[in-house]
């Protein structure tokens, strides 16, 4: 069994930050990535950051400049800093785990910005 437990949303004014994370536990071997997507109603989920074991890290265009993805591997915990926040990063936030052969996604947290 694996688990995600995330934290860290709620609702920030415009140009505000908030900090999100996600801790794996149980059996997880071995991690490929850790990661952030984001999810507003009718709309795919779509990629945030994703931090690989290696070290490297991929952000959406749109968040560029404005979220880091910083990583525990000791912990097994991933965070979405998030910065200069704007009404339309109001979403739900999903952490995702990717192991060798499977993946798992979060409960996720809603991140609310208002204008």
């Amino acid at each position: 069994q694996v688990q995600l437990v995330e934290s860290g949303g709620g609702l920030v004014q415009a140009g505000g930050s908030l900090r999100l994370s996600c801790a794996a536990s149980g059996d997880i071997g071995s991690i490929k990535s850790m990661g952030w997507y984001r999810q507003t109603p009718g709309k795919q989920r779509e990629l945030v950051a994703v931090a690989s074991s290696g070290g490297s890290t991929n952000y959406a265009d749109s968040v560029k400049g404005r979220f880091t993805i910083p990583r525990n591997s000791a912990k097994n915990t991933v965070y979405l800093q998030m910065n200069s926040l704007k009404p339309e990063d109001t979403a739900v936030y999903y952490c995702r785990l990717d192991l060798l052969f499977r993946y798992y996604w979060g409960q996720g947290t809603q991140v609310t910005v208002s204008s």
